[in-house]
């Protein structure tokens, strides 16, 4: 189960000690269900192409991934026939073992945007974290959790086109 809240941001935040940096390419084979491929490489670390399920749902819901081989991603990439999101995603450790994710897409395109994320072990804990109590006040003042239009695959249709 995954359980995230989300905001639109600008930028890396200032004063977090990053934790992890990431360069992306996602796709999608479908946004209704969502079926995604992703390459994450970890800069300095391993790169692990992933096969992603998502279920129904904005603050929680359920997600299967699993890590594919070279030649079935180079297939489904290929079956997909547009050009793959490009995200770099950092990570920061937050007050209490959470973590910032946040993901500069599709830089140097005229429809690139940063989001940032952060995921919980439950509702409660989800509905209850305060950006302000982690001094993100102000970074995280945009929250689009649950918000039309404001999932990567609501990105992947506009951008790339067609009904994924």
């Amino acid at each position: 189960m995954e359980i995230e809240r989300k905001w639109m941001v600008t930028g890396w935040p200032a004063g977090l000690p990053m934790t992890e940096d990431y360069q992306m390419d996602q796709g999608y084979i479908s946004v209704r269900p969502t079926v995604r491929i992703r390459r994450e490489a970890l800069q300095g670390g391993p790169t692990a192409l992933v096969l992603c399920f998502k279920g129904a749902g904005t603050l929680s819901r359920e997600e299967i991934e699993t890590e594919i081989d070279a030649d079935l991603f180079a297939r489904l990439e290929h079956l997909i026939g547009k050009p793959l999101i490009h995200k770099e995603r950092r990570g920061y450790r937050l007050p209490g073992g959470l973590t910032l994710e946040v993901n500069c897409v599709d830089s140097g395109l005229p429809t690139a945007f940063w989001y940032a994320e952060v995921e919980f072990e439950t509702e409660a804990e989800a509905l209850s974290w305060d950006p302000a109590a982690a001094g993100l006040g102000e970074y995280l003042c945009d929250e689009c959790t649950g918000k039309p239009g404001a999932s990567m695959g609501e990105y992947w249709l506009q951008t790339r086109g067609g009904e994924a």
